[in-house]
């Protein structure tokens, strides 16, 4: 007999040379037909998986989020076998699960269009009723590499080499044969629901240098429901995609004439955006925060003591020539706000110290990573950095917490995903320090109230951290706000202050973005209200429409009394007809449209009328000025 240790701590005994899936069959009926994988130890494995005594294992079903990598990455397996045996010739790439669904890059002799996918989808429909088994071989990579030459694999070949391992694992499906360290569903009728999504061009390894791929995206889901209602949710993202919204109300653009990855903000785009800004310093000001402002460039020699230059040049921008010394464009503003902190002698009594700063950096993105404002090469942080004692750690997470969840809200966020991620095996500080700080995250979340999880492991080498995802309008989750502890950097700069007993010591420092890139967060809000922003960030709050030119001087004069009060405002005096003005400010997404005819006029009154109503209610203008002006102050 054997001894497995479950993830409650009880343990089964099971026969000597039982799998996975006996041990979920001992578990009950229910866990062994929903089961899909097992985690042994850490590591996920097959059913089929025999278990030794003293594992700790975990059974792997549809409702845990590994379980639905499992079903993405054997449906590309299935999509692959698919386009195989449609296209003979199409050599098999790379075929990863992703958030949300999987995708497969072919060389192909015929790109592949959105019009192939229907006949892929009947293949991919007919091998999953087929039920073959997927099934797990290993062998040498020099036997692996000539397998696959042999096939025409030239790509699958290259990968081999470069993993640079004595053996491989290869997986079976039917007569596909592919590389794959799994695991993979039992067999290929255990795919419950998927759809082929699109199809794109991808160059081989993300490199333009290289030859360009077919790639093809699909989904899957548990179940057919679950399936129609993210198809569902992706017709409604289309409506709402940032860069189709920002050209039709004229808010941004990409100029590929200036340069890819790089946004142009046009007047109504940077208005919204200014008033995310404001709102942004004057909350921060009433939270204890100091502003600073960074330059754009910095010398080589500090970003070697920062470690830049050892663990992200990749993503930095070739160094400038100055006076025969190398200047890096910056990615990151964290070194330059320790330097303020070092032009003075720091006690105690100063800490917390807290930097904010709207510091703009570039960063190499490859061009097919490129995504409008949501991965874009030059972005403004909202950056923060807080210098603080050991004993004051736990009281300033929770504040930044607090402080981090009412800003987010404001952009009516109502629903977090968070996660809080510990001390990985490679690290650096004391494992004390690291048990502190990630106490202190801890308590903080707990103090809060969110429902959070744990990534274990899942720390950046210099300290634990807090990540905290927004769920938008339709249901999506975005990557927000970041709060990192960090151990390396104040003792790469040698920073202190001086302790209470006269001694130097070195202060805790806190990463804090709460918007991310103001790009992204702005991308996102575009994408969240399907452009029509709520009254206090619209760039235009009211449009005056007038029946006829007879009132023109009472609608100028009233745009004028509004501007006056702070409000923005727009006129349309046109001799078009009130029907197509009214249709130009909804299709503007204006939150009001004021119609004035000679009765208003007479009467000193508007029709005041809600973006994406269909009725008008008649108000004097102080009536409205007081409607529209309590929207704004309380951020509505």
């Amino acid at each position: 007999m054997i001894d497995i240790t479950l993830p409650d701590g009880s343990i089964k005994q099971l026969n000597d040379g039982a799998t996975i899936a006996d041990l979920a069959a001992s578990i009950g009926a229910g866990l062994a037909k929903a089961a899909v994988a097992g985690k042994v130890d850490g590591e996920l494995r097959d059913l089929k998986f025999p278990l030794s005594t003293g594992e700790k294992v975990e059974i792997i079903t549809f409702k845990n989020p590994l379980g639905l990598e499992i079903l993405r990455h054997s449906t590309s397996h299935i999509m692959a076998a698919a386009v195989k045996q449609l296209y003979p010739t199409a050599q098999v790439t790379i075929g990863p699960a992703i958030e949300n669904g999987f995708y497969y890059d072919f060389a192909m002799e015929r790109a592949l269009t959105d019009e192939d996918l229907a006949a892929i989808e009947v293949r991919m429909h007919e091998l999953i009723k087929a039920g073959d088994v997927f099934t797990r071989s290993e062998m040498s990579s020099n036997e692996a590499e000539t397998l696959f030459k042999g096939m025409g694999e030239n790509y699958k070949a290259e990968i081999i080499r470069d993993l640079a391992q004595a053996r491989v694992s290869t997986y079976k499906v039917g007569d596909f044969l592919d590389l794959c360290r799994g695991p993979h569903l039992p067999s290929s009728d255990k795919i419950p629901a998927f759809k082929l999504l699109n199809v794109a061009g991808a160059y081989w390894r993300g490199d333009e240098r290289n030859a360009m791929l077919t790639r093809v995206y699909g989904t899957a889901f548990p179940s057919q429901k679950e399936l129609d209602e993210y198809l569902k949710q992706i017709e409604e993202a289309k409506k709402r995609d940032h860069r189709r919204l920002g050209k039709e109300l004229d808010l941004f653009s990409f100029q590929e004439e200036g340069g890819a990855g790089l946004a142009y903000w046009h007047p109504k785009g940077a208005m919204a955006r200014k008033l995310v800004e404001d709102f942004w310093r004057e909350e921060h000001i009433k939270a204890g925060y100091d502003f600073v402002i960074s330059p754009h460039i910095g010398k080589s020699d500090l970003w070697e003591t920062s470690g830049h230059l050892g663990f992200y040049k990749e993503s930095m921008y070739s160094p400038m020539d100055i006076d025969g010394q190398d200047y890096y464009i910056k990615p990151m503003n964290c070194p330059f706000h320790i330097l303020i902190y070092k032009t003075q002698t720091r006690s105690y009594r100063d800490l917390p110290i807290r930097y904010s700063e709207l510091g703009t950096v570039y960063r190499y993105e490859r061009s097919g990573a490129l995504h409008g404002l949501l991965r874009a090469r030059g972005f403004t942080q909202d950056d923060s950095h807080i210098f603080i004692r050991e004993d004051q750690l736990k009281g300033e997470i929770e504040t930044v917490l607090k402080f981090v969840f009412y800003i987010l809200g404001t952009f009516q966020f109502k629903e977090f995903e968070i996660f809080l991620s510990t001390r990985p095996k490679e690290h650096v500080g004391e494992v004390r320090v690291w048990d502190m700080a990630t106490e202190a995250l801890r308590f903080a979340l707990d103090k809060v109230g969110f429902p959070y999880g744990i990534d274990e492991g899942g720390g950046a080498f210099y300290g634990p951290k807090i990540d905290i995802k927004v769920k938008d309008s339709i249901g999506r989750l975005w990557q927000c706000s970041t709060i990192q502890v960090d151990f390396n950097l104040p003792e790469r700069f040698k920073m202190q202050y001086i302790a209470e007993d006269g001694t130097r010591k070195q202060p805790v420092m806190i990463h804090r973005a709460m918007l991310g890139s103001l790009e992204r967060f702005f991308g996102v809000l575009v994408e969240h209200f399907a452009g029509a922003f709520p009254v206090w960030m619209a760039p235009v709050q009211a449009r005056i429409l007038t029946i006829t030119n007879a009132v023109d001087d009472y609608a100028q004069t009233l745009a004028q009394e509004l501007r006056s009060k702070g409000l923005r405002i727009e006129t349309d005096l046109s001799p078009e007809k009130i029907n197509a003005k009214v249709r130009d400010a909804q299709m503007a997404k204006i939150p009001y449209s004021l119609v004035i005819g000679a009765r208003e006029a007479e009467a000193g009154k508007v029709a005041v009328r809600r973006y994406g109503s269909a009725d008008s209610a008649v108000m004097t203008k102080d009536e409205f000025l007081a409607q529209i002006l309590k929207e704004v102050s309380e951020r509505k």
